[in-house]
């Protein structure tokens, strides 16, 4: 049936395999995707959303590369919010509200339309693995598939086991059987495995809610979008969201049923995500609270169906019912179907190199949850990662790897090669030590040239990005080289309650105030007219007013990135044996042999290896 050998077989089609195949691809691999329902292509299992803190930065940045999931958000979007504008620029992070069945579909009908992608619907049950290299896959069916590469997308199946209540059954989502056999296969082949859990509120009949009793939740008044091709447009009208509270009463009612919650009697043993609880958890660990947010989402434009945000669990489906009754706006409520938690098999990802390729097996890669991470936009930023990898790989070209200074996909990459997790792990802004240099609006001055050289951003793409680029260039050099009037300047100062100035100056002074936005300085005359006749638009201007304001804090972070990467520029020989090191922390030693980094950089991030550790190691190198 399959005679052919393909160069990446993608397993799985979540955001991290849909990714990871587009990529493989569009790098002019023959790839075959292979999942269990071709219907479920780029299902959103949780909440119907893209983006959001952190999150948000990470979809621009595929979008920048050449992935897909920005163009996907953008034409599947409901609502668009950037969150977080009332801080620095760093902070901003945008944030939709999708369609749940036209983000699956779009996703689907984009990857049909990729060159070199095959599909198949099966479920694989084992590698084909020869002298610890991977050469294909076997079926359920007992169809044997060869290939050159192998990326492993499985996102809850391995080993997928729901619980509701004291109730429990194998599956990898509701509705979907769990897959097995390749776990075993890879522990019996030397991976070390654990197990995570995760969860998803009820879903509820939108039509037996009470809304006038919560407080609405609008888009953004002039909505962005994601993607930076011109293909797709922001939203011209948004469905709006609602907020809810719990109360005393509704935790009084959950509580009830925690002898029967599989989390508190011991039926789940594996780790949830820390900063996504379920409602149980936030209940007994934040006991002195008496209310808790729920965000009431649509799942589409035209559906019912509502997405209960915060009201994540496994408790009893009696018990949910009747909590959930008791807010405030659900007193009728109907439910769709109850919440459920659901454990899953994982890898540590510190068994991986930088290209997402396993250590053990040649020409193996893991992404998305099977790594331990939460979220679909850290998986499909995996799954981009390891189908350009196997791609690369198979061409027999260098590999793509991304530094921390460079991109958020970078800070989660070295996290989990270098950290590893021991719970779901989430991208936050925080995690990036150089968050100034990676905003969400320089995505593409950062990536683009880099996609563009992989062959997944278009000409084209590059082409608008440094026509952005010289545009604020040139609107930045305006500013510091025109001059404003006092009688031009002080009435926006004024306006401001800002210290007037005495005498002509550079506009750059004015602007780069705090408290001075470009709407006020398009007061100014000659500002307009620069915007009007060089017919600037929002992403130039927004630049431009970031680079005026932020210089200082962005020379600082790069020159703070370009002092790093000297240290990223000390190469480790691979396999290098560290138990020799006799002046050096037996746990750095453990460590150090266990991850085996491939700089000094990298090295120096890992837990347990200390500032003293690694000048051992750099004297014994002769640095």
């Amino acid at each position: 049936m399959f005679n052919e050998i393909y160069d990446v077989i993608v397993v799985g089609a979540g955001h991290a395999g849909s990714e990871a195949a587009a990529a493989a691809a569009n790098m002019g691999s023959k790839t075959l995707l292979i999942t269990m329902n071709l219907q479920n292509i780029a299902q959103m299992s949780c909440n119907p959303a893209m983006g959001g803190i952190a999150k948000g930065q990470i979809v621009r940045e595929i979008d920048a590369l050449g992935g897909y999931s920005g163009i996907v958000s953008d034409t599947s979007a409901i609502q668009f919010k950037m969150l977080n504008k009332s801080k620095g620029p760093a902070m901003w992070s945008p944030r939709v509200q999708s369609d749940r069945m036209r983000f699956a579909e779009d996703w689907r009908l984009l990857l049909e339309n990729t060159k070199n992608l095959d599909f198949y619907q099966e479920t694989v049950s084992a590698l084909i693995v020869e002298n610890a290299k991977v050469t294909g896959v076997k079926t359920s069916l007992g169809i044997m598939v060869k290939a050159k590469s192998v990326v492993l997308t499985n996102g809850t199946f391995l080993n997928g086991l729901i619980h509701i209540g004291d109730k429990n059954f194998g599956g990898g989502r509701a509705g979907e059987r769990a897959a097995t056999g390749i776990t075993e296969q890879l522990v019996n082949l030397g991976f070390e495995s654990g197990r995570m859990k995760t969860g998803t509120p009820p879903r509820v009949d939108g039509r037996s809610l009470d809304f006038s009793k919560m407080a609405e939740q609008p888009g953004d008044a002039n909505p962005e979008k994601f993607s930076y091709l011109d293909i797709t447009k922001p939203l011209d009208h948004q469905r709006s969201c609602y907020l809810a509270h719990t109360s005393e009463m509704v935790h009084d009612l959950l509580r009830e049923g925690f002898d029967r919650s599989p989390m508190f009697n011991g039926r789940i043993k594996s780790l949830g995500p820390r900063y996504c609880p379920s409602i149980e958890d936030k209940i007994n660990r934040f006991s002195d609270k008496n209310s808790h947010q729920l965000f009431v989402e649509p799942e589409g434009w035209n559906t019912v169906e509502m997405y209960v945000n915060g009201f994540s669990t496994s408790l009893p489906e009696d018990v949910q019912f009747k909590a959930m009754r008791s807010i405030v706006g659900f007193e009728k409520v109907k439910f769709f179907r109850p919440g459920y938690a659901i454990e899953y098999d994982y890898f540590p990802p510190t068994q991986l190199q930088h290209t997402l390729e396993t250590k053990l097996i040649e020409g193996l890669y893991f992404a998305g949850q099977i790594n331990g991470t939460t979220g679909y936009e850290e998986a499909a930023s995996q799954g981009l990662m390891a189908g350009i990898n196997a791609a690369l790989k198979v061409q027999e070209k260098e590999p793509f790897i991304l530094k921390r200074n460079e991109a958020y996909i970078g800070v989660l990459v070295d996290d989990l090669i270098t950290k590893g997790t021991e719970e779901p792990y989430r991208m936050f802004t925080s995690r990036a030590e150089y968050r100034t240099l990676l905003r969400q609006d320089n995505a593409d001055f950062r990536l683009t040239p880099k996609g563009y050289d992989l062959g997944l951003a278009s000409e084209k793409r590059l082409k608008r990005m440094e026509e952005k680029l010289n545009a604020s260039k040139k609107f930045v050099t305006f500013f510091k080289e025109t001059s404003v009037t006092k009688e031009e300047a002080n009435p926006v100062l004024e306006a401001k309650n800002s210290a007037v100035v005495n005498q002509q100056g550079k506009m750059h002074k004015i602007f780069a105030r705090p408290n001075i936005t470009i709407d006020d300085m398009r007061k100014i005359k000659s500002v307009e007219n620069y915007i009007q006749e060089n017919n600037l638009d929002r992403e130039v201007i927004e630049q431009t007013e970031i680079q005026v304001k932020y210089s200082g804090y962005i020379d600082k972070e790069r020159n703070n990135a370009d002092k790093l990467n000297r240290l990223e520029n000390i190469k480790i020989s691979a396999n290098f044996n560290y138990s020799g090191l006799q002046s050096m922390s037996l746990e750095a030693r453990e460590k150090l042999n266990k991850i085996q980094p491939i700089t000094i950089s990298q090295a120096s991030r890992i837990s347990g290896v200390s500032p003293a550790d690694i000048s051992v190691l750099l004297l014994y190198m002769g640095r």
